[in-house]
């Protein structure tokens, strides 16, 4: 079985789950994302994939308190993703306790600032998002388009020293429907030794059972939401 990793989106300080990446149809669940990492730590959870909406879209980082917060209160380690676009907000995340930075628009947008980070805090601390809509990467909090191929874009990071991809398929994200498992088989077929942990859709256990079929791809853990 593939690890899974829960998720904790957060928006002005509480945890919401945004349907297929539109902040316009979001759904507030949880109003103290600490309490929320608490109650998963509970269930076991080995690992924490948290996301700051607001700072995705450029609207601040007043969020990055209450992952502090959220950091210090588990054992376990957080990934954080969501507005890391320069070094200092690197080292500010990783002081805050986190573990692993997650890379997206800041990726897409300047190849050089991957390497840069990959040669300073290692490819276990520093993994590149890829969030794709019909096979395009998305940025800016998955608002904007790039005109990348999801899979050439892939390509790329991994010859620039990319260990590991964390895809993301918008089109299942929120939706509880089920993984896009071919988009995780054409990504990991194309990949050379790079891992993937698989995003969206995730609704049971018979969806476990699919990610866990990728194994041979690359794909060796999965994010579920809540």
């Amino acid at each position: 079985m593939p690890l899974i990793i829960p998720a904790i989106d957060i928006r002005d300080g509480r945890c919401v789950r945004l349907h297929q990446g539109s902040y316009d149809d979001e759904t507030v669940y949880f109003d103290n994302p600490v309490k929320m990492a608490k109650l998963w730590r509970v269930q076991n959870a080995q690992t924490l994939h948290v996301v700051d909406l607001d700072a995705a879209r450029g609207e601040g980082e007043h969020n990055r308190a209450v992952i502090g917060e959220m950091c210090d209160a588990l054992d376990i380690p957080i990934q954080l993703g969501g507005g890391i676009r320069a070094m200092e907000q690197i080292e500010a995340a990783l002081n805050l306790g986190v573990y692993r930075v997650i890379l997206g628009t800041a990726a897409v947008r300047d190849p050089e600032f991957v390497e840069e980070a990959l040669d300073t805090y290692s490819a276990q601390r520093v993994v590149v998002s890829i969030d794709a809509r019909g096979g395009e990467v998305r940025m800016e909090g998955w608002t904007e388009g790039s005109g990348l191929n999801a899979v050439e874009f892939a390509q790329e990071m991994e010859r620039r020293g990319v260990h590991r991809f964390v895809y993301t398929d918008i089109s299942r994200d929120g939706t509880m429907e089920g993984p896009n498992i071919q988009a995780y088989r054409t990504l990991g077929r194309q990949l050379s030794t790079a891992k993937i942990t698989a995003s969206g859709g995730v609704g049971g256990y018979d969806d476990l059972l699919d990610i866990q079929t990728l194994e041979s791809y690359g794909v060796d853990s999965v994010i579920v939401g809540t």
